[in-house]
């Protein structure tokens, strides 16, 4: 059996990822600084904030106590609440660029001291943002950081090669359980999904199937490399402000 360890997964995409992990077959494991709410099937739950190093250290301890190995890890913990860049305290940024770049750092090097040791090596994937890829007003912090992580994966990929492959994740939209703080109603999901190319926010299942692909010996030779799952972008701005007829 393969030991995944997805951080964050007690709500949301990571929870999508979990339980994406667990209809594939792997031994999941996931950690929150909360106690889930949802309905995890037999995935374990540790608690811990990836941010504290020493708590990152009794995690994969007691992965590698209770499984064995661990094959495959989804560095999925992070966000960051609306806020002005102007007037957000500098302890808010701080904390928020730990939460989504340092935290995913400590974690993957963790997770490489023992993938190292593996015949099989092991798998990071990083789960980023379109926020890291396009302007982030009212999440700049957010956005740099995820900016960061994008790069950090391709550094680590070069690094850590050949036991270890590195890879980013860069999500869109996602209608999760709390959509409903970012874009209102459901009236506000669907006007959202209907900027997007193929016609909806992405749903966590979607960003699960990137990763298992990422984690499979599918994608043996990938690494250092970046999937978008943000369903074709946004369409430009100029398209709907402009008379221009688009070509049929």
């Amino acid at each position: 059996m393969t030991t995944v360890l997805v951080t964050g997964g007690a709500r949301g995409v990571g929870l999508g990822i979990v339980r994406g992990f667990l209809d594939a077959g792997y031994d999941v494991v996931t950690c929150s600084r909360h106690e889930p709410t949802n309905d995890m099937g037999e995935a374990e739950f540790i608690k811990a904030d990836v941010r504290d190093l020493s708590q990152v250290d009794g995690l994969v301890s007691a992965v590698l106590s209770r499984y064995g190995t661990l094959d495959v890890v989804v560095n999925n913990a992070g966000g960051a609440p609306p806020v002005d860049a102007a007037t957000a305290s500098p302890r808010l940024h701080a904390k928020i660029i730990e939460l989504n770049l340092v935290a995913p750092l400590h974690v993957s090097q963790r997770a490489n001291t023992v993938m190292q040791q593996q015949e099989t090596g092991g798998v990071i994937v990083m789960i980023g943002s379109v926020s890291g890829t396009r302007p982030s007003p009212g999440t700049a912090a957010y956005g740099a950081a995820k900016a960061g992580l994008a790069n950090l994966a391709t550094s680590l990929a070069v690094e850590w090669a050949p036991k270890v492959r590195v890879n980013t994740v860069v999500v869109g939209p996602v209608d999760t359980e709390q959509s409903h703080l970012h874009y209102g109603d459901a009236a506000g999901v669907s006007s959202v999904g209907s900027t997007i190319p193929l016609g909806r926010m992405a749903v966590p299942a979607d960003v699960a199937q990137a990763c298992l692909w990422l984690a499979s010996p599918g994608a043996a030779y990938v690494s250092g490399s970046t999937i978008t799952v943000h369903g074709g972008g946004e369409r430009p701005a100029f398209l709907a402000a402009s008379n221009a007829v688009e070509p049929s």
